[in-house]
Order: structure tokens, then sequence, then C-alpha cells
């Protein structure tokens, strides 16, 4: 069987749960650790997260760099940190570039016992060509792929298809931007399907991001989310069940077109992309309200690789999604995280608990039309605990899960299991 689809995977369990049980709670956290293949050397992010390893120093010299400018991680430094977060098991997919997982998935095994799905990026269109200096974004985006299914699945361009099994990825990101241009968009879907065809021979697993138009496509900014929804509807209509793909990755409109979508095909799992940085609340709030109207998935990629804690910083992600706290309690107890650990937050309390994200400020200033919703089990949001019921902290009788060795087995575990996991990790890390 292989390994990137097997049942201790916890994105195959919980994509089983979401389609068997429509009320479940179930929500797929992701990591999206592949801006190599679109930043280039800055993709690494600050330095001012390292793992529990440490800096891996960078040969510069003084005389022409200070060390502000030479502020982002390295490649050794980046790795240590996917390794970080895999091994703690805090997402259910870490998303990479093809170098990267043939390092991690392929040569060092990091995936092979680990609940966590490797994925990799399967394309880079042009408008994700985000280097220094250069024109490319401001470009109606052109389809293209450095990788190949192949590369992806072994780290050859061929491989053996005998026994089924590859040891790097077999779940890949694709991802297609409409910019209302027939000529443009033509070009986007054959290569879609062109991808859908191969991926379906290879038994390739995708998900499928789609953006929003990078260059002025005529559509009212307003109306953004209908274009998407429509086109994604439409394109997605004359694929069978075998090229579909595993879910959706698009960007957050607002409560109202996240359930039209959602609610016009429940076999479709949609989820929603981080986007740019900004304050802890705007990404708390994010899935949050993503969540409650309908997103099953969450894949933040600069939101966590720029945090100052990322291990601490998916951790309330999970809460969040788990019903246990609201993003606004969420955002003071990452600051708690951060001062036990005696890190600087960027910003002040006051200033993070800030909403500075536009898109996410669709309750102010008009009322919307509003749809009843029928069947949304999400639909009433959780509400923020207090901290008199939050979940108390676990005693040494609290018992999880075990391997022969005495590691913890994060595949058998409950969610209860694995707040109380993490939460005692937490504690004995900052005491």
């Amino acid at each position: 069987m292989n390994p990137s689809a097997h049942p201790s995977k916890s994105l195959d369990a919980k994509l089983a749960e979401i389609r068997a049980n429509p009320s479940s709670r179930a929500f797929i956290l992701a990591d999206a650790k592949d801006g190599d293949m679109a930043y280039g050397v800055r993709a690494p992010g600050p330095r001012y997260y390292l793992s529990q390893k440490g800096a891996r120093p960078a040969q510069f010299s003084p005389e022409v760099w200070t060390r502000e400018e030479f502020g982002y991680r390295n490649l050794p430094e980046f790795l240590d940190v996917i390794r970080e977060v895999v091994r703690h098991a805090v997402v259910d997919i870490m998303l990479m570039s093809a170098s990267v997982n043939e390092q991690l998935a392929i040569k060092e095994g990091l995936f092979r016992t680990s609940p966590v799905t490797p994925a990799a990026r399967a394309n880079d269109t042009t408008d994700i060509w985000a280097v220094r200096h250069g024109g490319y974004l401001k470009q109606p985006s052109r389809p293209f792929r450095t990788a190949t299914i192949d590369h992806i699945q072994c780290g050859q361009s061929e491989c053996s298809r005998e026994e089924g099994e590859f040891p790097g990825a077999n779940l890949g990101l694709y991802s297609i931007t409409f910019t209302n241009d027939v000529q443009q968009d033509l070009l986007a879907l054959q290569a879609f399907k062109e991808f859908r065809l191969e991926a379906e021979r290879k038994g390739f697993r995708y998900f499928l991001e789609v953006f929003d138009p990078n260059v002025d496509s005529g559509v009212p900014p307003e109306k953004l989310g209908e274009f998407i929804n429509d086109h994604i509807v439409r394109s997605l209509a004359g694929v069978t069940e075998a090229g579909r793909p595993l879910f959706l990755k698009i960007v957050y409109h607002g409560p109202r077109l996240m359930e039209e979508l959602a609610q016009y095909d429940p076999s479709l799992v949609v989820g929603i992309l981080g986007g740019g940085a900004g304050t802890t609340y705007d990404a708390f709030k994010l899935i949050h309200d993503a969540q409650k109207y309908g997103a099953r998935v969450a894949l933040f990629g600069r939101k966590i690789n720029h945090a100052e804690h990322q291990l601490a910083f998916i951790e309330m992600l999970r809460l969040i999604t788990e019903g246990r706290i609201g993003p606004e309690e969420a955002v003071r107890a990452y600051h708690d995280v951060l001062e036990k650990l005696g890190l600087q937050p960027r910003r002040s309390l006051e200033k993070d608990l800030q909403l500075t994200d536009p898109a996410m400020r669709y309750d102010e200033g008009r009322s919307r039309q509003t749809v009843e919703i029928r069947n949304n089990p999400l639909a009433a949001a959780a509400q923020p605990v207090s901290r008199e019921s939050r979940p108390s902290e676990p005693t040494a009788n609290d018992a999880w899960p075990i391997k022969p060795d005495g590691s913890p087995d994060f595949a058998r575990m409950t969610s209860e299991q694995r707040l109380a996991y993490h939460l005692d990790r937490l504690r004995r890390e900052f005491d």
C-alpha cells in the first residue's frame, strides 16, 4: 500500500470521516512549506523562529553583509523546521517542493511511520514567480510545470509501478488561475486536463488550488467569489470521480460564498488558503469563520512560516477547529506561550488582536443578503471558552496510545488524547 494513502495517515482518516458524517468537526490542517517554488532565497522566511536544533550559521562575509541583512533562514534551517513540525504531528499534510520532498520523504524516510502525509507542489504557474525585481506577477498567469509526477513519487523520471508503492509523496498540489481571458484560461484548462489524465494513469492524488485572477479581470472585486465558484463547478462538471481532486484550496470570500460552494456538492471538500501573514487574529479568525461556513481544510504558508513559534501557532489553529477555544482567546493564549518561552512577539497583544485583513470585514459597513441553509452542521459557531471552562492541563494519570519504544502513537490518538498530549508537551517545555 502506498505510504501516502495509508489508514494510519490522519489525512485519510479525516477525509473518510468527513464524507461519512457531514456533521463531523474533523478538520484538515496543512503546512505549506513549498515557498521555494515561488520566492527563492526568501522562501524559508525570517530567522526569528528556528527548530530546537538551532541555527546553522551561514558563511557570509561580514564586510559585505550585516547580520540583519542576512536575516532569512537558510535551507538546512528550513529543513529542520519541517522535520520538527512533522515529528510533532501537529498537521495532517506537509506541502513541499519536489526537491525538499526528495530529501525528507525519499532519502530520509521522514514520513514513513508518521501520521503526516507528504505532498509536493505539482506545478508552478507564472503567477507564483515572485522573484525579486521580477515583473511576472503583473502579467496574466501561464501554465507551467517544473516537477513531474514521477519525480515527486520516486525521485526519478520513471517510477517502477509493479508494487504500487513509492518512497516519495503520492499527493500533489495543482494550481490554476482564471483571468477571464478566453485564450489564457483555455491554456490553463488544457494544461490541467493533461495533468489530470497523467495523474489518473499513475495513481497520483492531488488537490486543486484555484487562485483569484492575478491581473485585472474586469470582474468587480465583490463579485470575484461568484466568478471563482462558477469556474470551479463548471471546470469539474466534466471530470469523473477518478480524476477529481481530493479537496479544494481557494481564497475565502466570506460566509455566503463559502456556504454556496460547500452546499452545492457535499462530496466536494472545500479548503482555504491562508494568504498574507497579517496579524495572529487575522489567521485565527479566518480559520474559525471558514470552518463555521463549510470549509474542512486550511493550508497556511506564510501565516505559519512567519509565526514567532510555529508549533504553538499550529496547535492554536487545531484547538480553534476543535471548538475548544475562540480566535480572540487563542491570540491571548498564543501570547502567553510566547511570554513563557521568553520570545518577543513581533506585535503587542493589543495590535495582534486587530483585524487587518480586508477580506475578513464582511460583517462591517453594510448588511448582507442571506439565504437559508438547511444542512450546515457547523453553522452554530463554537463560542470562545472562558479561562474557567478551558480544558484543564493533563495530569500524570492522563494517557494516550504509545508505541513499543514509548513514543506517542499519533495514528491511534483520539482528538481528546491529541489535545492532552500537546498541552502536556507545551507545559513541560515551558516549565
